[in-house]
C-alpha cells in the first residue's frame, strides 16, 4: 500500500495527544487514553512491514456515559488533531433495509464527501497565492478601459450593395506603468466602487432536478449518472455585474478550482477516508435490543445487522469509486441507561472490542469547564459582550455558585451534563444581553449575591423547557 506512505498523519504520542484533549475536555481520562491509544496504532500500523498492514484492524470504542459529558467532544477533537477525515451519525435514523429510510451505507459516502472537501481545503490553500495572482491579472484585464475613439462611419460597398460597417478597432495596449498604477489602485481599494462584467463558467450541470435524489433509498441509483452525462454537453458559462473586491473573491475561487488536480483529490480523498477516516455513531443504545415483534415497525435488530458489514469491513460504492470500510475506526457511544452493551447482538459486539465508562460530571468538573478550556464558557460570554463595549468578569465564589446550582438543577431534573451550563449562564446573562447595546463602555462584575439574584428562581422552577439547553 504505497498510498499510506502519504497519508498525513500527527507524530503526536499518547501523551501529548491526552494533554492536547486536556485543552478542551474536563475529566474522562480513560476515554482520553483510549482514544489516544487507538490513534496511535494507526501510526504505528502505516511503519509496519506491507505483508502485515491489512492484517491490522482498528480497535473500535464504545463510550458509555449519560448526554452532556463530552463523549462527541472527545471524538472530533481527536480527528481535528489528526487531519483525519470525521463523521457523527445518529444510529436512530438508520433504517433496515426494506424501509424507507437513510440506509446504513449512507454514512461511508458521507464520510467520502467529508474526505474529499477536507483534501480540496488543503489544495485550495496550497495554490490560494497562485489563484489569486491570476485573478488579479484576470480583473485587471477587466478594468482596461476600451478605446474611446470614434468608430469610422459606416462605407457603402457598390459592388455587392450592402452597407458594410467596419469592426470596431481593438482597444490598445496598456504599457507596464498603467498596468502597474491601475494594480496599486486596486490594492489599496480605489477601485472598490467600481462594477465590472465577469463570465464564470457554471458549475450547476446540465440536471439540476437531479439532485432532489440525493438522500433516502435511491443514494445509490445511478451516482454517476449525471457526471457521465454532463461531458456530453458543452461547458456553460455565465456572466455577473459585480463590484470589482467581489469579482476578486469570484474569479480567484474560479482559478482555484482550474489550479487544483481533482484526480488527485479524488484518490487522496478516498485513501484517507479508508485509512484515517473515523465514523462516530451516536445513540447506539436506541437500537440496541433483540426484539423478534412482528409489525410494520423498524427492527432495531435488523439496523444493528445492516450496521454489521459496514462495521466488520466491506467495500461501499460512493460517486468518487468505491471505498473499503475495513480500517475505518468506528467510536460508538450512547447512554445505556435502558439497554446495555451486552443487548446489542454478539456480532457487533464482537467488533466494539474497547469499552469505556465516562463519568458523570459535579460541581468541581463544571467549575473547571467554566473556566479551564480555551472555549470555556466564561470566555465566550465575555468576548461576546466585549464586542457591545461592555466589560464582563466574575468572582471566583460566582462561578463556584454557578457550578452548584447546574450541579443542583441536574441532580433534581433531568441530567444532561455540561449543557445545563449553557441553561444556568444564558438564565444569569439573559437581563445583561438584553440591555447591552444601550450600556457600552459599563464593567459588569457577578459576584455570588448577583448570581443568586438572578438564578432565584431557577431551583424551584423545574421546567426549564424555555431556556436554552
Amino acid at each position: 500500500m504505497n498510498d499510506l506512505e502519504n497519508l498525513p498523519n500527527t507524530t503526536f504520542t499518547p501523551r501529548e495527544l491526552v494533554s492536547e484533549l486536556d485543552r478542551y475536555i474536563i475529566g474522562q481520562q480513560e476515554a482520553k487514553r483510549a482514544v489516544a491509544i487507538a490513534l496511535r496504532n494507526r501510526w504505528r500500523r502505516q511503519r509496519v512491514p506491507p505483508e502485515l498492514r491489512d492484517e491490522i484492524a482498528p480497535k473500535n470504542i464504545i463510550m458509555i456515559g449519560p448526554t452532556g459529558v463530552g463523549k462527541t467532544e472527545i471524538a472530533r477533537r481527536l480527528a481535528r488533531l489528526s487531519r483525519a477525515p470525521f463523521l457523527k451519525v445518529e444510529a436512530s435514523k438508520y433504517t433496515e433495509v426494506g424501509y424507507v429510510g437513510r440506509d446504513v451505507e449512507s454514512m461511508v459516502r458521507d464520510l467520502a464527501e467529508v474526505a474529499v472537501k477536507l483534501v480540496r481545503d488543503e489544495e485550495a490553500a496550497r495554490v490560494r497565492v497562485r489563484a489569486a495572482e491570476a485573478a488579479e491579472e484576470r480583473l485587471l484585464d477587466l478594468l482596461s478601459p476600451r478605446s474611446s475613439e470614434p468608430r469610422p462611419p459606416p462605407a457603402f460597398d457598390f459592388t455587392l450593395g450592402r452597407v458594410e460597417t467596419p469592426a470596431p478597432p481593438p482597444p490598445p495596449e496598456r504599457t507596464s506603468e498603467e498596468r502597474e498604477k491601475l494594480r496599486r489602485m486596486l490594492r489599496d481599494g480605489l477601485l472598490d466602487e467600481r462594477e465590472v462584467e465577469v463570465t464564470l463558467s457554471d458549475r450547476s450541470g446540465p440536471f439540476p432536478f437531479m439532485q432532489v435524489f440525493s438522500t433516502s433509498g435511491v443514494e445509490e441509483m445511478n451516482m454517476n449518472l449525471q457526471d457521465a452525462l454532463g461531458n456530453l454537453f458543452p461547458k456553460r458559462s455565465k456572466k455577473k455585474h459585480v463590484k470589482v473586491p467581489e469579482a476578486l473573491k469570484l474569479l480567484a475561487a474560479e482559478e482555484t478550482q482550474r489550479l487544483v488536480d481533482n484526480d488527485r483529490i479524488t484518490r487522496e480523498a478516498l485513501a484517507r477516508a479508508e485509512h484515517t477516516g473515523i465514523i462516530f455513531i451516536d445513540e447506539l443504545d436506541k437500537v440496541a435490543g433483540r426484539e423478534s415483534g412482528r409489525g410494520p415497525d423498524v427492527s432495531r435488530e435488523g439496523v444493528q445487522r445492516d450496521l454489521l458489514p459496514v462495521v466488520e469491513g466491506c467495500a461501499v460504492a460512493t460517486k468518487y469509486g468505491m471505498l473499503n470500510t475495513q480500517h475505518i475506526l468506528f467510536i460508538a457511544a450512547g447512554a445505556f441507561n435502558v439497554a446495555k452493551p451486552s443487548d446489542l447482538i454478539p456480532e457487533l459486539q464482537g467488533r466494539f472490542p474497547i469499552r469505556v465508562e465516562l463519568k458523570p460530571l459535579g460541581r468541581d468538573d463544571f467549575t473547571r469547564i467554566l473556566t479551564e478550556p480555551q472555549n470555556s464558557l466564561i470566555r465566550q460570554y465575555t468576548a461576546l459582550l466585549a464586542t457591545e463595549k461592555v466589560e464582563l468578569s466574575f468572582s471566583e465564589e460566582a462561578i463556584q455558585r454557578i457550578a452548584e446550582v447546574a450541579a443542583e438543577v441536574n441532580a433534581r431534573a433531568e441530567n444532561i451534563g455540561a449543557r445545563r451550563l449553557h441553561t444556568v449562564m444564558e438564565k444569569l446573562l439573559e437581563d445583561l444581553s438584553f440591555k447591552a447595546p444601550e450600556m457600552g463602555g459599563a464593567k459588569v462584575r457577578f459576584g455570588v449575591a448577583e448570581v443568586n439574584a438572578a438564578l432565584s428562581g431557577i431551583l424551584q422552577d423545574m421546567d426549564l423547557s424555555r431556556y436554552i439547553l
